[in-house]
C-alpha cells in the first residue's frame, strides 16, 4: 500500500542526547525489530524523548507485524505534539494509516488520511491512499474523486496514473482504470522507457511493453522493472524466461515478497509445483509481509497440485480461521472436503 512511507526511516534523524533512540533506529534499519524494541524500553527508562521514542517503537512493531500495537504508539506520538502540527506529525500519520489498514481498520485508515489532507491539502499521496482505502470499503465514487484530485496535484507523474489503474483493476474496475492509462500516454512530459513499458503492459500491448522494458533494462533502470518485464514475458508465453528473471532477481533480493509470489505463480503455470511451493514459502518466511494472505492461499493451492491434500486441508483451516470472509477460500475448502 505504501512502502512504509517510501524509505523506512527517511524522516528519522539522529538526536543529540538520545543515544538509545539512535541505537534503536540503527537496529530497525538492519531489520532487527525485536532488538530495537528492547533498546527502546531501556531508552524509556532513561527518560529519552517520548515522541521520538513512541514513533520509533511503532515502526519497530510494524516490522514485527504487530500493527494494532504500532498504531497505539503512533497515536501516542501524535498526542504529544503540544498543539503544534509539524512535519513529524504528517509522517507519523502516514505510518499510523498503514498500521490501521494492515490491522483491518480500513475506516480508521481512511479517517487518518482525511486528517492528513486537512493539515496539508496539497498532499497528492494522501488523496491517492485515501482513494485506495475507499476502494477497499466499496466506495467507488469517493475513490474516483480522490484519484482525480491526486492527479490534479501531480498531473505530470506517469507512475501515479499507473498506480491508480492498478488499484482500480485489482478491484474489478478495469474500465475506470483505462481512462487513467490513456491520460498518462498523452502527457506532455517525456516518458521514460520504464514508464512506457509499464503503460503498454497495463494496456495489454505486450510486444511494445517488452521493447520498452528491455530498453529500460539496458539503460540500467531500477529494481521495479523485474516484475513488469517478467509478467510481460509471461503474457507473451515465455514463462521459462520469466521464471529465470525472477530467480536471478531473488538471488540478489531474496526478501522481495511480490517477486516470490510471482515466481510461484509462474512455476504453477509451468506445472513445476515443487518450485512454486518453495517460492511461496520463501515469501512467507519474510516478516512484515503485506502479501501474507495471498501467499498463504497460493501455498495451499501448491499443496493441492502436489496431491498433499492432508497438508492443504490443515493449512486451509488455519487460513479460514484468520480470513473467514474469503469466498474463494470457502469454495476451495468445500473441494478439499471431497478429497
Amino acid at each position: 500500500m505504501l512502502s512504509l512511507c517510501a524509505v523506512m526511516l527517511n524522516a528519522c534523524a539522529l538526536f543529540p542526547g538520545h543515544e538509545g533512540i539512535d541505537e534503536a533506529i540503527a537496529s530497525i534499519e538492519r531489520g532487527e525489530y525485536t532488538e530495537a524494541v528492547g533498546i527502546l524500553e531501556r531508552a524509556e527508562e532513561a527518560g529519552e524523548n517520548p515522541r521520538q521514542l513512541h514513533r520509533a517503537r511503532g515502526i519497530a512493531l510494524m516490522g514485527l507485524a504487530k500493527y494494532e500495537d504500532a498504531a497505539e504508539e503512533f497515536l501516542l506520538t501524535l498526542s504529544e505534539n503540544n498543539g503544534y502540527v509539524r512535519k513529524l506529525d504528517v509522517d507519523t500519520s502516514y505510518y499510523l494509516a498503514v498500521s490501521q489498514y494492515r490491522s483491518g481498520d480500513v475506516s480508521g485508515a481512511k479517517d487518518t488520511y482525511t486528517a492528513i489532507i486537512g493539515m496539508y491539502p496539497e498532499e497528492s499521496d494522501a488523496f491517492l491512499l485515501r482513494g485506495k482505502t475507499e476502494l477497499k470499503l466499496g466506495e467507488r465514487d469517493n475513490a474516483i474523486a480522490d484519484f482525480n484530485q491526486a492527479v490534479r496535484l501531480k498531473k505530470n507523474d506517469p507512475d501515479l496514473y499507473i498506480q491508480i489503474y492498478e488499484s482500480l483493476n485489482q478491484n474489478g474496475l478495469e474500465e475506470d482504470g483505462e481512462v487513467y492509462l490513456k491520460d498518462a500516454m498523452e502527457l506532455n512530459t517525456r516518458l521514460t522507457n520504464l514508464q512506457k513499458g509499464k503503460l503498454y503492459y497495463c494496456m495489454q500491448d505486450y510486444d511494445r511493453a517488452k521493447d520498452a522494458l528491455e530498453a529500460a533494462r539496458s539503460e540500467g533502470a531500477g529494481e521495479s522493472i523485474t516484475l513488469y518485464l517478467g509478467r510481460t514475458y509471461e503474457a507473451l508465453g515465455d514463462t521459462n524466461y520469466a521464471a529465470s528473471l525472477y530467480r536471478a532477481y531473488l538471488t540478489e533480493n531474496p526478501s522481495d515478497v511480490e517477486i516470490c509470489n510471482q515466481l510461484g505463480l509462474c512455476c504453477l503455470d509451468m506445472q513445476d509445483y515443487r518450485s512454486a511451493l518453495e517460492a511461496f514459502q520463501q515469501g512467507l518466511s519474510i516478516p512484515d509481509n503485506e502479501f501474507e494472505q495471498t501467499l498463504k492461499y497460493n501455498e495451499i493451492v501448491a499443496y493441492e497440485y502436489l496431491s498433499d491434500f492432508s497438508r492443504a486441508e490443515t493449512l486451509m483451516k488455519e487460513y479460514l480461521d484468520k480470513y473467514p470472509d474469503d469466498e474463494a477460500a470457502i469454495r476451495e475448502n468445500k473441494f478439499l472436503q471431497t478429497r
